[in-house]
């Protein structure tokens, strides 16, 4: 019997995926627990207008994060921090300050976006990438300057 699944089954598959199973555990096991559905015409129109519009939305969230990028790419973001002798910063510099101050330029990112190897602890330049979507990546220079 064909069904389609409506959640990932163990040694089946995943949700969305059709599936050939025995009628006996089709009707005594997946269908009770509302794991699938049988694959009739109507359920499988169903599952591909909701592949369709998962699409959809997929691409607009790719190409929503693409215009950002752009936009980011050549962003200059100046952050004010004490600094000691060398350079040294008295304390350091993290994706939360990052986002602060993108926030101040009207860009509301998530910090966990914000990538960075380890904190910044001296005075200068950096580049700093964030990931917006798995496929889009922008980068930003951040100087850290010295606080008055």
């Amino acid at each position: 019997m064909k069904v389609i699944l409506m959640a990932d089954v163990k040694g089946h598959g995943k949700k969305g995926d059709i599936v050939n199973v025995s009628e006996g555990y089709a009707r005594n096991f997946l269908f009770p627990r509302k794991l699938a559905v049988e694959a009739n015409d109507a359920n499988l129109h169903q599952l591909k207008a909701q592949q369709d519009a998962k699409a959809r939305k997929e691409a607009q969230e790719l190409a929503t994060a693409r215009r950002l990028a752009e936009q980011l790419n050549n962003l200059k973001v100046s952050i004010r921090a004490q600094a000691g002798e060398g350079g040294r910063l008295f304390g350091a510099v993290t994706t939360k300050h990052i986002g602060e101050a993108l926030a101040k330029l009207g860009f509301d990112l998530d910090r966990r976006k914000i990538q960075m190897p380890e904190p910044i602890k001296a005075l200068g330049g950096y580049r700093v990438s964030i990931k917006l979507h798995p496929e889009v990546t922008a980068t930003v220079t951040v100087f850290v300057e010295q606080s008055p």
